[in-house]
């Protein structure tokens, strides 16, 4: 039977219940355990521009079952069966495919995702059969699949994307997006007001086609604002982003912090 987490994670996701996850990019599974321990409703290990291989992959699966809370998910590195079916075997409750730039693509994936007769994906359940069940229809029922939104075509696309049967949300890459309406590089101010516009564009387009719609955002506070806006789902920055953040902040802490005179009593 599949695991209850992936069943009521899958159930939230398609009713548009608000859902919070976290970003891991580092191939270090204590740390991803305890970040899984958080409350998080989702962890999700980047495959395509984290630092993480397969070893690391299913150690970091294996490190957020174990935490007992929260789904794990993957981004995987390309819109191809191969690892779209390996992620999925080692364990993930679902994929973020990059870089869709059209409804046939989007319906390329989810015809990775699940099995026949619906998809193609080719049976080996090597891990998945431990939480999702071995069973063909059951994987198929908690499944997700999300297609990301990040490039021109995309955008330009994205109703038709949302229509794809059998996706369950898409997913915004506000990097890839934020260039792909003109900016120079992430978070360029010069086109604030075309990236905003095409937020409310994608998040309008999987309102309407009744399915889920997530972004990748930089802090907390800035997932809050996107989830009030009308997004779903949203996932909190990285573990490498807060590894160097926290770092930095107790150094200047410390090096702003007037010397404190020593005890005399030798304690």
């Amino acid at each position: 039977m599949p695991d209850p987490r992936c069943t009521d994670f899958a159930t939230r996701i398609r009713a548009r219940e608000r859902v919070l996850g976290y970003w891991v990019t580092l191939d270090s599974p204590v740390s991803t355990e305890r970040i899984a321990r958080t409350g998080y409703d989702y962890v999700c290990l980047d495959l395509q521009h984290g630092l993480l291989g397969y070893p690391g992959l299913l150690a970091g699966l294996t490190a957020i079952d174990a935490a007992g809370q929260a789904v794990g998910m993957v981004r995987v590195e390309a819109n191809d069966p191969t690892y779209i079916g390996k992620a999925l075997d080692a364990g993930a409750g679902g994929v973020i495919v990059p870089l869709i730039d059209d409804a046939a693509q989007a319906a390329a994936a989810v015809a990775a995702a699940k099995y026949p007769p619906v998809g193609r994906r080719s049976y080996g359940p090597m891990r998945s059969a431990l939480r999702v069940g071995p069973v063909p229809a059951d994987s198929n029922a908690t499944t997700l699949v999300f297609a990301m939104i990040e490039t021109p075509a995309g955008l330009a696309h994205v109703a038709e994307i949302c229509a794809t049967p059998g996706l369950d949300g898409v997913y915004v890459g506000p990097s890839d997006l934020c260039i792909a309406v003109g900016g120079r590089f992430p978070n360029d101010p010069a086109v604030a007001e075309e990236f905003e516009a095409a937020l409310v564009t994608v998040r309008e387009a999987a309102e309407a086609a009744g399915i889920a719609a997530g972004i990748h955002t930089a802090s907390g506070a800035q997932a809050g604002q996107r989830l009030a806006e009308g997004y779903t789902f949203a996932t909190v920055s990285s573990d490498l982003v807060h590894l160097e953040q926290a770092a930095a902040d107790h150094l200047a802490t410390a090096n702003a912090t007037a010397p404190v005179a020593a005890s005399t009593s030798g304690y």
